[in-house]
């Protein structure tokens, strides 16, 4: 099995339609593991690496997807050349268990909510946990149906080191209290029934996209 997928042809490849063919390294097996990373990584950085590799390690994954997204629906800037941006993904999750897709642009797909629901039907003995920085945990309450991603998806937040203790107050990280796994049974989270979430510490990456840009605060 390819543990990248095949770069992009986009002469006329980015298809529109939930049925566009999978790549060649979104091939998965029943029982399988797969972490999901979305996110415009624009630009990617190595705190993304740092997110992907500690969900890897900690969830005990079989796969990290890192899915780009054309555009982040809650973010106002237009995100930067979508090819220029999945190529650089290519080249930072190189490594063993990685797998770059561009589902959401092959699919027309837009939200979370909905990538999550095509996937578990198309591989229905999967096991998908969703992966995101702290980070957007503070925000996680304004995403399009944000309560069915929690209740269908068991949901794994990295410590990032913007705001930590602010992420962890978040109203969302508040509603979904009672549904929180300790970090010492985090590799139980893929294999329990949703809903199910936990919070993994590690050495704090400090990059972001918005800095890397020079964007002003």
């Amino acid at each position: 099995m390819s543990r990248r997928s095949s770069p992009v042809r986009f002469s006329g490849a980015i298809r529109r339609g939930r049925r566009a063919a999978p790549l060649k390294g979104e091939a998965l097996k029943p029982g399988m593991t797969v972490g999901l990373f979305g996110g415009s990584f624009d630009p990617v950085h190595r705190g993304h690496l740092h997110v992907a590799q500690t969900a890897l390690r900690k969830l005990g994954l079989d796969r990290v997807w890192w899915i780009v997204s054309p555009q982040n629906p809650l973010k106002e800037r237009q995100a930067g050349d979508f090819l220029r941006r999945y190529i650089g993904v290519q080249e930072m999750a190189a490594g063993p268990r990685m797998v770059v897709s561009d589902i959401e642009s092959r699919t027309g797909i837009r939200t979370t909510a909905e990538l999550i629901k095509v996937l578990q039907d198309r591989y229905p003995g999967v096991r998908f946990v969703w992966i995101m920085g702290a980070d957007n945990l503070k925000n996680f309450h304004r995403w399009h149906r944000w309560q069915d991603i929690a209740a269908t998806t068991p949901i794994a937040i990295i410590a990032r080191p913007q705001d930590p203790v602010r992420a962890r107050l978040s109203p969302a990280a508040r509603q979904m209290a009672q549904a929180r796994v300790s970090e010492a049974r985090a590799k139980m989270l893929g294999r329990t029934s949703p809903p199910g979430w936990t919070y993994l510490t590690e050495r704090l990456h400090s990059e972001a996209s918005s800095l890397l840009r020079g964007d002003t605060p």
